[in-house]
């Protein structure tokens, strides 16, 4: 064999150990309940439902990510969240570039069927998605998340469409 194909054989087959690597752990991690910060997971099932009153969200202020859950498809994610006047925020950015478009289908499910299920510090809350594309809200929602993660959001961006904001209301 020649020198050449044998430098390419080898090389591909180094290649595809850590693709192999890289595809395993995402199925496996499709199984799991719940997500890390590379792969979604499956299905949120540990934690207590929360029921009762609606609960008050500012505790999600000190909180960085939580995970969410949409129910059809039943994958988690680990997201950003932001909390403003009460009310539940969580939000998608990069929805009009190349990468948000292939990587990023999350938030057009959501916007089909917006039931979901968030789990937060091990509790799970039953929530109903709905986006938010205009409005004077904005202005508050994208100033609390803004200076919760030091992100460069506002209202013209979410009304741009490059970022889906999303509140999580009660079912």
């Amino acid at each position: 064999m020649k020198p050449a194909i044998r430098v390419v054989i080898v090389a591909g087959c180094i290649l595809l150990i850590p693709v192999t690597a890289v595809l395993t752990a995402a199925a496996k991690q499709r199984l799991s309940d719940g997500s890390d910060f590379v792969f979604s997971g499956g299905p949120l099932v540990s934690g207590e439902l929360h029921t009762g009153p609606e609960p008050d969200w500012s505790f999600t202020n000190d909180i960085v990510t939580i995970e969410l859950q949409l129910e059809e498809p039943p994958r988690s994610r680990t997201i950003w969240v932001g909390e403003h006047d009460g009310k539940l925020y969580v939000f998608s950015a990069y929805m009009r570039s190349a990468v948000g478009r292939l990587w990023k289908s999350w938030p057009r499910q959501a916007q089909e069927d917006g039931r979901a299920v968030l789990r937060i510090d091990g509790k799970r809350y039953e929530r109903q998605l709905q986006r938010i594309e205009s409005g004077p809200s904005l202005d508050g929602i994208t100033a609390s998340i803004a200076e919760k993660y030091s992100y460069n959001i506002s209202r013209e961006i979410v009304e741009s469409g490059d970022v889906w904001m999303f509140e999580a209301g009660p079912r």
